[in-house]
């Protein structure tokens, strides 16, 4: 396929650059509209990319960003709601305003991240927002894609460096939900995926679940991100009860470690029923193979090191 315009909203964020970059690779212009452009300027160094600041909360703004696109792809999500910021908003409101921008736009093909999990049944908000999203886009008539991964790491994730950060920081790791399964995805299988979907006609009107090659609960999770990052710590299971109270704890706090939402979702493991989609040609990666690269403390040596020299310090 030749080379196109495409807009990825959600650009600016841990996934969107990784397929950001794939895009630009592949000699397509991408748009990556955001609130502030200095959020983004990691990708102001693609040749091909273009950073502007607009409300994409607007559907005016955007059919004037999807004009002249040949796809527009929505990774926008959030894991938290904070004050108007609700998943009815982000995730349903949205996928309603992005199907209608693409259509007054004359955009036929669109890519949706969603979650793995996602049901309108579903245990928690998050989940079924995620649904509602699935059906608007579903229910389309444009070329559409679902892709479902379950967590997703790499080097800026917020999973498994928020567990090896409260390794380091506190003597002992008291762990909601611990049994709670998920199947991690390295971040750059779930690009190739995306930037393979936008040249490959064969995905259009397909849901993909996006998983990597094993199992893990999540204390066993917390337990690795610990021992590569050098701070192994007793882990101390909660039940039922606790776990809902340390939640309700957490979610007013500042940093929102975890809300009651959350772990309403980890009562739906976070796994693949099937394997990784054959479509994409890829052996997913083990999360053994890439997580020692960012989280062992060599790597946050040089990493402090870089951050040193650049500010001059």
């Amino acid at each position: 396929m030749s080379p196109q315009r495409i807009v990825v909203l959600g650009g600016g964020g841990f996934v969107g650059r990784y397929i950001v970059a794939r895009l630009c690779a592949a000699g397509h212009r991408v748009i990556v509209p955001v609130r502030r452009r200095e959020r983004a300027k990691h990708l102001l160094v693609l040749p091909t990319v273009e950073v502007v600041e607009a409300q994409t909360s607007h559907s005016r703004a955007l059919v004037q960003l999807f004009s002249g696109a040949g796809t527009v792809i929505n990774l926008v999500g959030i894991l938290n709601e904070h004050g108007s910021e609700t998943f009815e908003r982000a995730h349903v409101e949205l996928a309603r305003n992005v199907v209608a921008a693409c259509h007054a736009a004359g955009v036929r093909r669109l890519l949706q991240m969603s979650a793995l999990g996602a049901d309108p049944e579903g245990p928690s908000r998050y989940l079924k927002s995620k649904a509602a999203a699935e059906a608007i886009v579903a229910a389309s008539e444009l070329r559409w894609t679902i892709f479902r991964p379950s967590v997703i790491f790499g080097p800026e994730d917020s999973f498994l460096n928020l567990f090896a950060r409260l390794s380091r920081a506190l003597p002992v790791v008291v762990l909601a939900a611990a049994r709670a399964r998920f199947q991690p995805v390295w971040v750059a299988d779930v690009a190739h995926c995306f930037a393979q979907a936008v040249a490959d006609d064969l995905t259009e009107l397909t849901r993909y679940e996006l998983c990597g090659p094993k199992v893990y609960t999540l204390r066993e999770l917390v337990a690795y991100a610990g021992e590569i990052s050098g701070a192994v710590r007793p882990i101390i299971p909660l039940g039922p009860q606790l776990s809902k109270l340390q939640a309700s704890v957490l979610e007013v706090l500042p940093g929102k470690l975890m809300s009651r939402d959350n772990l309403l979702s980890t009562r739906k493991d976070s796994v693949c029923d099937c394997p990784f989609p054959a479509i994409f040609g890829i052996t997913p990666t083990a999360l053994e193979a890439v997580a020692p690269h960012y989280l062992s403390p060599a790597a946050q040596r040089s990493a402090f090191d870089t951050y040193r020299a650049g500010s001059g310090r």
